[in-house]
């Protein structure tokens, strides 16, 4: 290999500075004429200053760490591991063997307990210093000898690049600033900036040998694995990282499975980030299937073409709770898997029943069906399936004490005040990108019901029709109120992953979500879970569920609007949920906020129209 010619250049302060110079080369010429790769690769100048390094157009400072705080905490490390500019950190550990700490530290003790002693004998004030370091020494003596702690020994440089000298020392004062804050002395590796950059480069090798001595304990604590990073070149933007400002963007159908769970207090701004979800995955191609208790979505739906179908007495819209799913499978009964799932429904709607009564609400069942020509025969599951009235019809007919009761509990559903709602035929189909179905007017009594039934008819469509999609269901808590309705919902959870389905659950009563099991299995079984914020009183239950830290639990107690804990998979990440002015007035149901977009609402135009701004804005400053 040629040695490069060496410049010498003169500068204003009289220094003359080596400058290594090579010719530039054509990479692919040299390399078919042989030229060695080192050559090749190698930049064609370099310059070594008193107190930085410059090689091509690049300038490099090098800072060892010589002073280090009293106290740390794990992850102590992590405001420079996240500084907001390109660096190069190395961290180098040497083994210490034992036996010659045990002697030092046996050498400084004597020698420290003299300094007290004679400083006692002499009517002086004791070092508070020295007494402190004497503390630490006897611990750490201890420790060695019980060998609960190994000692090494520590070396941390820093490497800064910049573009400029300007620049250089702009970034330097700030990294040196950021290292102060958190008690840590750097200094200039002044006239030893070469040796310092190949520290800091990738071959291993510590030609600056600063070391500072630690155990095993104290070393564990500089490990840089507290960063939180959320973010892939797939997916939509969920938020911003507030620890680091890095944004989070994922695809949440490449994780283990695609279900996710929302938990916060009322107002905390869960329903804002599924809306703000659903929106940005629907321009993505993903179809949106929402269960909605209080008319949330109404607005972003008619802004994006979306079908809004809402359910009460009066509505058009009817769901047959007996529907078939018309799905062929090698091997299933779909009359039998369709009549498991109605005794799950009627459950719910007569109460508790005995084994003798559930016995004859199968028969009834099956009875009701083969009035209307259905058998396990796959070829007679095409027909128009029965109704409620039928099945009340077919309770009557057994002319038992305990049919004739079970008749009289759905009564009311047939010809009594709750006529009206699932009686009737299915006049609606799933056939719209995005789908809303509204139980705001169905009484409290009524909506696990109508959730459950609702539920049933979007999972058979996602069975007979699989493609990418999001099912949300909001206040997910009136499903977690029965037994039936509950294990319903939890056998969606365990089988989305197979219809490439990805289930939202969201929730503000945690206390009765997660008193039951099947509502932990809920939380377990999906890899996508936010915790906004939360109220004292389900705190403890969250951080026992969670395995929330201390000071994770007081982020949530203390968060703004919009601002919660992010977990993907066994990653987590704090995040700051952020929208544009645009996606904002789609999505907000704040009263106050409605009422000044309806306000600037030309006369006759919907206030769900995008506004003309293109800034990006925190979800928690246009809250106030």
């Amino acid at each position: 290999m040629k040695l490069p010619q060496i410049k010498k250049t003169k500068k204003p302060n009289g220094i003359h500075i080596p400058q290594a110079q090579k010719p530039k080369l054509d990479p692919i010429k040299a390399f078919k004429e042989g030229v060695p790769p080192d050559d090749i690769i190698a930049p064609n100048e370099s310059e070594i200053d008193f107190d930085y390094i410059k090689i091509g157009d690049v300038y490099f400072r090098t800072l060892f760490v010589a002073g280090y705080p009293r106290f740390v905490v794990p992850g102590w490390m992590e405001p420079i591991i996240n500084f907001n500019h390109s660096l190069d950190l190395s961290f180098y550990i040497y083994p210490v063997e034992g036996r010659t700490i045990l002697d030092d530290l046996r050498r400084k003790i004597t020698e420290m307990e003299a300094e007290i002693s004679t400083d006692i004998q002499r009517g002086k004030i004791v070092n508070p210093s020295t007494q402190a370091k004497l503390d630490d020494a006897k611990i750490l003596q201890e420790q060695l000898v019980k060998g609960a702690e190994r000692f090494f020994e520590f070396a941390f440089y820093i490497t800064i690049p910049a573009t400029s000298v300007e620049a250089l020392n702009s970034i330097t004062k700030r990294v040196e600033s950021t290292l102060g804050s958190i008690l840590i002395v750097a200094k200039h590796a002044a006239l030893d900036h070469e040796r310092g950059f190949l520290s800091t480069a990738p071959f291993g090798r510590d030609q600056l040998t600063i070391t500072r001595n630690m155990d095993t304990t104290s070393l564990a604590t500089t490990f840089p694995f507290t960063t939180a990073e959320l973010s892939s070149d797939d997916g939509i933007l969920y938020g911003i990282n507030s620890q680091n400002d890095s944004f989070i963007i994922f695809d949440r159908f490449s994780l283990e499975n695609s279900n996710m769970t929302v938990f916060a207090t009322s107002g905390a701004g869960k329903s804002f980030f599924v809306k703000l979800e659903s929106l940005r995955s629907l321009m993505f191609g993903t179809e949106m299937i929402v269960i909605d208790p209080e008319n949330e979505y109404k607005n972003l739906c008619d802004a994006v073409g979306g079908e809004y179908i809402a359910f009460s007495f009066s509505s058009p819209s009817k769901i047959n709770p007996f529907d078939l799913s018309q799905i062929r499978e090698e091997g299933e009964n779909q009359l039998g898997l369709k009549i498991l799932s109605l005794h799950s429904l009627f459950k719910i709607i007569m109460g508790q029943m005995t084994a003798s009564q559930e016995a004859l609400l199968d028969k009834a069942l099956i009875n009701a069906y083969r009035a209307k020509g259905i058998t396990p025969d796959p070829d007679t599951q095409d027909r128009e399936p029965p109704l409620i009235e039928d099945l009340y019809k077919a309770l009557i007919g057994m002319e038992t004490t305990d049919a004739l009761d079970l008749a009289a509990r759905i009564e009311k559903y047939v010809k009594g005040s709750y006529r009206g709602i699932f009686d009737q035929q299915t006049n609606i189909d799933i056939k719209n990108p995005f789908t809303v179905f509204s139980v705001r007017d169905i009484e409290d009594a009524l909506r696990p019901i109508a959730m459950f039934v609702i539920l049933d008819f979007i999972w058979t469509k996602i069975r007979r029709d699989v493609k990418r999609r999001l099912l949300v269901v909001d206040e997910a808590w009136h499903m977690m109120r029965y037994q039936d309705t509950a294990q319903f919902l939890w056998s969606i959870v365990k089988r989305a992953r197979k219809y490439y389905l990805g289930l939202t659950t969201i929730t503000q009563d945690v206390e009765d979500f997660l008193s039951q099991d099947i509502g932990k299995a809920v939380v377990t079984n999906s890899a996508m879970r936010l915790l906004l914020k939360q109220s004292p009183a389900a705190i403890d239950k969250i951080a026992e569920t969670f395995y929330l830290s201390q000071g994770e639990k007081q982020l949530l107690l203390a968060a703004n609007v919009g601002e919660g804990i992010l977990f993907a998979g066994p990653h987590h990440a704090p995040i700051k949920i952020v929208a544009s002015s645009e996606e904002y007035q789609l999505i907000t149901t704040n009263p106050r906020d409605t009422q000044i977009l309806d306000s600037k609402a030309p006369s006759g135009q919907q206030t769900a129209t995008p506004l003309e701004t293109k800034t990006i804005v925190d979800y928690n400053d246009l809250n106030g």
